[in-house]
């Protein structure tokens, strides 16, 4: 009886190994969707800053790593980042806003609660969020993050370009770290900038 349970016992270990394992390393698609006014001039060059949106702390360790990885998608698309105290007359402003919120299961099967995901921008949207369960106890908490960047033109404030870009994840994921996901955040964000105007795409 021991020979036989052993090899059966190690199969079970393996399994449940190598399913654990495997959702600790999926981590879901971002979210993205553009628009674009009907009449903006070419985007991807000239000068821009990265403003705080409405609600956000500027001052925040959070949200200048959101502003640095930003910049750098900027920087590469062919923005050139506004130096200090640098004023120009046709400079563009990319208005960021960050929303994270936890979505939080009491216990295997039970409901699940959602908190402190909101809303922002000039089209409205809506972010679809879903929760795996964890048949090995409590599910895990999931970070939900959701980056929304305006580029606008300055003094006017009209807005040429809107994104968003949305993401869940385990709160155990190394993605749920802010620098990480607002690596991630941008680049999907800014991947084929500008975009199709109104089309929604999955970035892996």
């Amino acid at each position: 009886m021991i020979r036989s349970a052993r090899p059966f016992l190690a199969v079970m270990v393996l399994a449940g190994a190598l399913a654990l394992g495997g959702c600790a390393a999926q981590v879901g698609p971002v979210e993205v969707t553009r628009f674009i006014a009907p009449d903006a001039p070419a985007l991807g060059s000239g000068v821009i800053r990265v403003d705080p949106g409405p609600g956000q702390d500027g001052s925040s360790l959070e949200f200048r790593t959101f502003a640095s990885a930003v910049g750098q998608e900027l920087a590469r698309v062919g923005y050139r980042q506004a130096l200090p105290g640098e004023t120009v007359s046709d400079s563009k402003v990319a208005v960021l806003t960050v929303e994270r919120s936890v979505l939080q299961a009491a216990s295997r099967g039970s409901p699940v609660s959602v908190a402190g995901l909101g809303t922002a921008g000039t089209y409205g949207s809506g972010v679809g969020l879903g929760v795996g369960i964890n048949l090995s106890g409590r599910p895990a908490d999931q970070v939900a993050t959701r980056m929304q960047v305006m580029i606008q033109d300055r003094p006017g404030g009209r807005t040429l370009w809107e994104g968003r870009a949305t993401f869940t994840v385990s709160s155990k994921s190394p993605m749920a770290q802010t620098s990480l996901g607002a690596a991630k955040l941008a680049e999907a964000l800014f991947k084929g900038f500008p975009g199709q105007s109104g089309e929604t795409i999955l970035v892996k």
